[in-house]
C-alpha cells in the first residue's frame, strides 16, 4: 500500500467514525423530552453539551474533509502558511494538519 492510501485510508475511518458518533448524538438530541419538569432541565443541560460536542464533530469532519481534499490535489502534509512539508510526526498525530510547527 502507498503512502497516500495508508493516510487516505486513515483519514476515510476517521471520518466514518465520526459520521457514527455525530449520528449517535443527532438520535440523541431528536428523542422526545420528558414530561417531568426536573428530568427536562437534565435533559436540557444534556442537550447543551451533546450539541457542543456535536459542534465539534461537525468541524473535525469539515477538517477531515478537506484533508482528503489536499490529498485528492497533491498538497496533503505541504503547510498552507509557509508551504513546506508538514512533520510525519505531526501528521501522525493529527492527521488534519494544516499548518507546520513554525507557523502554528
Amino acid at each position: 500500500m502507498t503512502k497516500d492510501a495508508e493516510v487516505r485510508s486513515r483519514l476515510a475511518a476517521l471520518l466514518a467514525d465520526l459520521e457514527l458518533r455525530g449520528g449517535r448524538i443527532e438520535a440523541q438530541l431528536t428523542e422526545p423530552v420528558s414530561a417531568d419538569s426536573e428530568e427536562q432541565a437534565i435533559e436540557m443541560e444534556d442537550d447543551e453539551s451533546l450539541a457542543a460536542e456535536d459542534e465539534l464533530i461537525m468541524q473535525e469532519m469539515a477538517a477531515t474533509r478537506a484533508a482528503l481534499g489536499r490529498l485528492d490535489q497533491g498538497q496533503y502534509g505541504k503547510c498552507l502558511s509557509c508551504g513546506e512539508p508538514i512533520s510525519a510526526a505531526r501528521l501522525e498525530s493529527i492527521p488534519t494538519a494544516t499548518l507546520c510547527a513554525d507557523c502554528m
